[in-house]
């Protein structure tokens, strides 16, 4: 009774914020990292790009906004030779928070699309979000909130918009709440009471439901409405002219003048 009395307040508390702003993470508890120098004096900055030692591949370094020191490092492959020969983009990586270790690094595929990212979102020196790119385009996100190195929380996107998200509430690394979201909103949410990955319970927010339902049946009437209009603006037209067919089939030939 306690656990399922944990997972119901769990789950009135997601579902009171599931529309708002991602919970993310305190960066100001989680403990720091600093860059590292190597013996020869120089800085690791713990790259997570593939270019060192390569000939096949450059790398440049530049300042982004706010900051001093260059934050930024590009990785680009050597495609082609001769006048064929040029750059691709195939990985990213910056240093966001300035301390001179890099947070945050990304992927792309031989047309600049991205592939996918991975981010110390709180700075504690570990990967703790991973984003992937389907088409250039967001398609799944994990966060590992707990700091255990696995995921305890997955977004899944359509179209450009949160699709369904499962969490894992009890840190038993299976979820136990689905919430499923129409149009970007949050429709439903189902919660597994038993712990035996199956949804026990669905929750509904009736006045997103109602809405979502409502546009639906707007959009449906004016499509119904779009129709019936066209239908109605090509039978004029077919009787006007069925109308100018028949006037000037009936018109009496001209009579010879005596």
């Amino acid at each position: 009774m306690r656990r399922q009395a944990l997972i119901a307040l769990a789950a009135l508390g997601l579902l009171g914020a599931a529309c708002g702003s991602d919970p993310g993470f305190d960066g100001t508890k989680a403990p720091k990292v600093e860059a590292a120098r190597r013996a020869d004096g120089s800085i690791d900055d713990r790259s997570m790009c593939d270019w060192k030692g390569r000939q096949d591949r450059e790398a440049s370094e530049t300042a982004g906004p706010g900051a001093i020191q260059p934050n930024v490092r590009r990785v680009y492959q050597i495609v082609g030779t001769g006048e064929d020969r040029h750059r691709a983009l195939i990985c990213r990586e910056i240093d966001t928070n300035f301390d001179g270790v890099k947070d945050v690094v990304r992927r792309y595929n031989d047309k600049g699309e991205s592939l996918h990212e991975e981010s110390d979102a709180n700075y504690d020196g570990r990967i703790d979000t991973w984003l992937t790119f389907a088409g250039g385009r967001l398609a799944e996100v994990r966060i590992d909130s707990d700091r255990d190195g696995n995921p305890d929380e997955w977004k899944y996107y359509s179209g450009g918009k949160l699709a369904r998200i499962k969490r894992d509430t009890n840190r038993d690394g299976k979820p136990d709440v689905w919430e499923i979201y129409r149009m970007g909103r949050l429709e439903r949410m189902g919660v597994d009471i038993d712990a035996d990955e199956r949804v026990d319970r669905w929750d509904h927010d009736n006045e997103v439901k109602r809405r979502v339902e409502e546009d639906e049946r707007k959009k449906e009437e004016e499509a119904a409405a779009a129709a019936a209009k066209k239908a109605a603006e090509d039978q004029a037209a077919a009787d006007k002219a069925n109308e100018a067919a028949g006037g000037s089939g009936s018109a009496e030939p001209a009579k010879d003048k005596k």
